[in-house]
């Protein structure tokens, strides 16, 4: 099998040829640079001082959720946005705008969960009209099935699908709200309104549903849907995230390589994902290991609030907010500046593995994925 080693942070990050992956520190880089000259006004691209090049952009839309994941949300207790603090659909397509004339070429929508945000067609559709390569949707499916073809013809690109287990009582248990036929079914209706490839999202849990890793190997099989295998990361809104629950990555591909052989796939070296097709040509399957192999090096990706702040990274607290620019008459210019600050200040890593690391004050539903 071509699995690759796990990456591992560099002490001495001095030792590093430019070419190399930046190691997974806050700390000071001795290799950094200053951004390189922005060109001004509305043209890109978005480079940092490591030489990532951002053009992905996750936008979420709401903060709000109809499910409550053990592994994200509690089940009661939380505090959501009022309306009147989230980006309207003309501030989020202007951002939009501004973004691919600096040189973003794929946006995700994201929440909580995206498909509350009422009248997201429309929204969908005014970002489709700006040209983006790639506009798709991370989503739990409860609510996809009877928007799914609304969504194709408004210009959606494909969707990702939330679902931590293939057992009914157990996806239950994980989500603690709906139900895993719904799911199944809109996985169905995404793909037969051509919302392809479709990927399913499987965050694993050790002694919760770990077990279940050559179920979900069996189903990629079977529907020709990527699974994708994702750690559990300390962005829980209980706080309660431990390292002896996650599953890591290298082993749950050890596992499926044992039973269906592996082959690596070549693909941007952006993606979160380490890719993976069986060795007999029956599907893929990916990893994203964001603990124990951190991708920092090669990340190119900003995210967008519901409310409107810019985010270099998932486990920085680090925001300057564009809602405040817009509201306050900023011209596509000024919301450009925005962009390119967030993008100069992203440090080279996110330190998870490093004693230092305290978890964002906002969990990953405050943030979007």
């Amino acid at each position: 099998m071509g699995l690759t080693d796990p990456r591992v942070a560099l002490d001495d990050a001095s030792s590093v040829d430019s070419a190399s992956p930046v190691p997974v520190s806050v700390r000071p880089h001795p290799r950094a640079v200053p951004p390189p000259e922005a060109p001004g006004g509305l043209e890109g691209p978005l480079v940092d001082r490591y030489g990532r090049v951002h053009d992905d952009l996750r936008i979420s839309v709401t903060d709000r959720c109809n499910l409550r994941c053990v592994y994200c949300m509690p089940e009661s207790g939380m505090t959501f946005l009022p309306r009147a603090e989230l980006l309207t659909f003309e501030e989020i397509a202007r951002l939009g705008r501004v973004a691919h004339a600096l040189g973003v070429t794929s946006v995700r929508l994201t929440g909580g969960e995206p498909l509350m945000r009422r009248n997201l067609v429309d929204l969908v559709g005014r970002l489709a009209d700006v040209g983006f390569a790639d506009l798709s949707l991370t989503t739990n499916a409860t609510l996809l099935a009877p928007l799914a073809r609304p969504l194709a013809e408004a210009g959606l690109s494909r969707v990702n699908v939330s679902c931590d287990s293939l057992r009914p009582e157990r996806f239950a248990a994980i989500r603690r709200r709906g139900e895993l036929a719904t799911v199944l079914a809109a996985m169905d209706a995404a793909e037969a309104a051509g919302l392809a490839p479709l990927k399913v999202n499987v965050v694993l849990l050790r002694g919760e549903n770990d077990d279940e890793v050559l179920d979900f190997a069996r189903f990629a099989r079977e529907t020709g849907r990527v699974v994708r295998f994702i750690e559990f990361m300390p962005l829980d809104a209980s706080g309660d995230w431990e390292r002896d629950r996650l599953v890591p990555g290298a082993e749950v591909a050890a596992l499926i390589d044992a039973h269906y052989p592996l082959v690596p796939l070549g693909g941007p070296h952006a993606a979160p994902a380490e890719r993976f097709a069986f060795a007999d040509g029956q599907g893929e399957v990916g990893f994203i290991s964001s603990v124990t192999q951190p991708f920092c090096g090669t990340c190119n990706r900003l995210r967008l609030t519901a409310d409107g702040a810019i985010r270099n990274c998932l486990f920085s607290d680090d925001e300057l907010s564009v809602r405040d620019v817009m509201r306050a008459g900023g011209s596509d210019e000024a919301v450009a500046d925005v962009l390119r600050a967030a993008v100069g200040a992203k440090h080279p890593g996110h330190a998870i593995n490093e004693p230092g690391f305290l978890a964002p004050r906002r969990s990953m539903s405050m943030i979007g994925g």
